[in-house]
């Protein structure tokens, strides 16, 4: 009778709770292609969400949101951590990481486990760069300082990823948000990874043009082999700002793709599982480029691609259902409305709800699944 009893377990065990996993163009789960419909949280108090005992200040909002997901069908959530390292990590006076503060992990393993509960996957975004350092000098010196970078990842990012990595519904790590932000456009160079010309009048650089492509791709190849050294089987992305940084089509350069990121940092394990943009029209039109206006394989990536940020009201007239429909059919694998954290929201849980259920393996994949 023990046989038969391990015997189920092992199969239930394979049947649910495997871990995200990447095959070709689409992302997977327990043998099963899945779609990521979900929302962006981003933060309740900005940089102050998590870490130093703040998680107690906003769980009962964050925790009210996971259940909303749930049921409203959704099954993910991307949500901002560091931001421009105000509260988190810990900084010595000249910008080096010293550590990491005593509640950090246990907060973030606290909302991961409500999130578990009702079967949501966590995205966790390390850094932001769709505001300006001015003020924020740490985050700059990680940048443009590898002394300091490599203290983050020894000191923080590595046993920070070691604590979490056995969590089910952590589903992946996000470097940063929006680097376009600050990378100096208009830069012509002989290596098309470091080359930004076409990029010029974009808006990229809109938050100041202080850092190069190569120093951004370095920031993030370093993070990224350091997550996955630790954890192998991690997912790891990127938020772009705008497609025309992350593709090769259409006269652009993918940023982003592995030989640019390995190129530019060095280190071989640093590159993306999948990529992930935003799109949002300007003056009622989307700008030629919009996930919303191609399907993925237009783009020719070589990994699957998430829309990651997007709204109703900057969507050239779309409803929130037409967006939510056209990403699950479309060939991308998945779709985070912008944002639980204001008016949108509403609107964002009836996109959520119009693909509750969902399971078209040919398209979309499966969209409630089991964490």
């Amino acid at each position: 009778m023990w046989q038969i009893t391990v015997c189920l377990l092992v199969l239930l065990k394979g049947a649910h709770g495997g871990r995200l996993t990447v095959h070709g163009s689409t992302l997977m789960k327990d043998g099963q292609r899945v779609f990521l419909s979900g929302t962006n949280l981003a933060w309740v108090h900005y940089a102050h969400d998590f870490g130093h005992n703040q998680y107690s200040g906003v769980k009962g909002r964050m925790e009210q949101i996971l259940n909303e997901i749930h049921a409203s069908g959704g099954n993910s959530i991307r949500i901002w951590l560091h931001i421009e390292g105000d509260t988190s990590p810990e900084f010595t006076g000249d910008g080096h990481v010293s550590g990491i503060d005593s509640t950090l992990v246990s907060d973030l393993r606290t909302f991961i486990h409500s999130a578990q509960r009702l079967n949501i996957l966590v995205f966790i975004v390390l850094w932001n760069g769709a505001k300006k350092q001015t003020n924020h000098p740490r985050l700059q010196g990680l940048i443009t300082d590898t002394g300091k970078l490599q203290t983050y990842l020894d000191k923080c990012l590595t046993p920070m990823v070691h604590a979490l990595k056995n969590e089910p519904a952590l589903g992946g790590w996000e470097i940063m948000n929006e680097p376009e932000g600050e990378i100096i456009p208009g830069h012509h160079d002989a290596n098309p990874c470091h080359d930004t010309s076409k990029l010029e009048g974009s808006g990229m650089g809109w938050e100041g043009r202080l850092y190069s492509a190569a120093q951004i791709q370095r920031f993030i190849n370093w993070q990224a082999d350091a997550i996955r050294r630790e954890d192998p089987g991690a997912m790891v992305t990127l938020g772009s700002w705008n497609s025309k940084a992350n593709t090769d089509r259409f006269g652009f350069h993918n940023l982003y793709k592995d030989s640019c990121l390995v190129g530019s940092g060095g280190r071989a394990h640093g590159t993306l599982t999948f990529y992930q943009v935003h799109t949002y029209s300007s003056g009622g039109h989307w700008d030629g480029f919009s996930p919303f206006q191609k399907h993925y394989s237009e783009f020719g990536l070589d990994k699957p691609l998430v829309i990651g940020e997007f709204r109703e009201s900057d969507a050239a007239g779309s409803k929130i259902t037409d967006l939510y429909n056209f990403a699950y059919y479309y060939g991308y694998a998945g779709a985070w409305g912008w944002t639980a954290s204001d008016n949108n929201w509403g609107n964002i849980k009836t996109g959520m709800a119009w693909l509750r259920g969902r399971n078209d393996q040919q398209k979309g994949g499966m969209v409630n699944f089991h964490v």
